[in-house]
This record gives structure tokens, sequence and C-alpha cells, in this order.
């Protein structure tokens, strides 16, 4: 399969009494992909896993996987962890149900670059479907040179990487994009910095945001294909000026507040230890969204 468009990581919507609101969820998941998606990441760090049942996450995944496919669109699923084994598990799970698996470096363990290789290494090899590297230094703590990232990508069974490591400066991330394998992509994974890595050479994003302007970020996408950067660029920068506001408080906070606002989830609600969106963060991005339109 290739990675190619915006990919919208779903929230996970809890009803009045705490449990995870299933219809919204499918709702949101249809909405999105009308909107134009490529596709949906379930399980994502927005649809906050930590904090699911196994249960509640099993039910996720099968909402999220029935209107992938009546909508013919990717489903992603966020599988993996600290511990090897129990990681090679989970993915075995997303046998026939998800078309990728998106898997982190491992967090909180913080192993050698070699041991994050034979980590990546274990698993492309069992896994059922292939692998996408989420790469996010500041969640899992685990920082990754270049040179490790280029052994990475050309691993059979790996086929891209989202790239949230809060710069596109680095020679990293140039290096790795200026030197992508067939077959291989790099998602932006920080909404704001979506339009510099699509300048680098991204293929799409992973977007938090793109539950509120889902249409937008797909017509971003597409002017910048088609070198209409006349269009694309005070595009760009409205849609950055929205991601800022949405990720002024911790994600998916500010997303569920507008969602909620908009009567597209029941609540605003999140899981402890997250709090919801302050009433000036939801107002800024409500804000932003509107400009959008203007």
């Amino acid at each position: 399969m290739e990675l190619q468009g915006i990919y919208v990581p779903l929230v996970t919507p809890f009803a009045a009494d705490g449990a995870v609101a299933l219809d919204a969820l499918e709702s949101l998941a249809h909405s999105v992909l009308a909107d134009g998606a490529a596709g949906l990441v379930a399980l994502g760090t927005t649809g906050e896993p930590a904090t699911l049942l196994p249960n509640e996450k099993r039910q996720v995944v099968e909402v999220c996987a029935r209107v992938c496919r009546e909508h013919r669109a990717t489903l992603i699923v966020g599988a993996g962890g600290s511990d090897t084994r129990q990681s090679a598990a989970a993915l075995d799970e997303l046998a026939g149900v998800a078309d990728a698996a998106l898997v982190p470096v491992p967090p909180f363990v913080r192993p050698s670059e070699d041991g994050v290789l034979a980590h990546f290494a274990h698993l492309a090899e069992r896994s059922p479907v292939p692998l996408v590297i989420y790469h996010i230094p500041h969640r899992t703590g685990q920082a990754l040179g270049g040179g490790t990232l280029r052994r990475l990508r050309r691993m059979p069974g790996i086929i891209g990487a989202k790239l949230a490591t809060g710069s596109v400066l680095d020679q990293d991330t140039v290096e790795l994009l200026g030197d992508l394998p067939p077959g291989v992509a790099v998602l932006a994974g920080e909404d704001a910095f979506l339009v510099p890595l699509l300048g680098l050479g991204a293929a799409g994003g992973i977007l938090a945001s793109a539950h509120l302007a889902t249409a937008s970020f797909v017509e971003l996408l597409d002017d910048w294909d088609k070198g209409n950067l006349a269009h694309a660029r005070p595009l760009g920068h409205r849609l950055t000026a929205l991601a800022q506001a949405v990720f002024s408080e911790p994600n998916p906070a500010v997303v569920k507040a507008v969602l909620a606002a908009q009567g597209r989830i029941p609540t605003p609600a999140v899981r402890l230890p997250l709090l919801p969106a302050s009433e000036a963060a939801a107002a800024r991005a409500l804000a932003r969204l509107s400009a959008l339109a203007e």
C-alpha cells in the first residue's frame, strides 16, 4: 500500500455517563472520509488509547474498520509500546482488520538506537500488516539519529514514518526526506509543520486538526501537488493558525471542545489525567475555524 494524503487520527468520543460514544465515533468517521480524508487512524495519541479498556479499544477499531471498508479508505491502527513481545502480540490482532499499524519508537525504556532497530526488525518480520514508524521524541524520550532513521526506512515491512520531532529544520529530517526509497513515505505528525514538511517531500499528514477542517487540509495538499502555490500559501497560513490554536492545550482536549460545540460529539470530555479544554482555548480555535471560512 502507498501512504498518500490526509489521515485523521480520530478522537474517542465519550457520552455523558463516561462510556465510549460509538454512534458519534461512527458519524465522525463517515464525515471526515466524506470530506476527502485518505483514511483514519484508530487508537492514535488523539484517541486517548492509554485510558481505554481492552474491550473499548476493540469496539473503536471495529467501528473504524467498518466505516473504512464502506468508503474504501485506509485504516491505520495505533499499536505497540515499550515491550517488543507484547507489541508483536498486539500486531497479530490486526490481521484482516487494518491496512497498517502505527508503531511508536519504544517509549519510556530508552533503548539504544541498535535496540530500536532490533525492536522494529522483530516486529516487521512478524507483523501481518505493514508498519508506519511513529517518531515522537518528546513523548517517547527517545531521539533517533539520521543514520538510524535511514536504516529503519529500508527494513522490509516498513512503509513509512510519522514525524513529530518538534522541528523541520534538523539535519536528520532533511536527510530522511531527501533520500526516501521507493514505497516508503513520510507523513507530517505535527499539524503546524505540515506545510514545510510538504516542501521537503512529505506525502501528507496524520493531523488532529483535520477533524475540524478536513476538506481544507485535503485542498491544501491537492494545491501543493498541482503546484498551485498562490492558493496553497495563504491557505497553509490559515490552517497553521488553526493548528496552533488546537494544540494550545494538551491534545485532544481542544479538538473535542470544538467538536462538541459543533454538535458532532456528545461531550467534550477527556479522561484523566487529561483535563477538558479551557473556554478560552476552545474560543480561540473556534475563531480560527471561522476565519478559515472567510
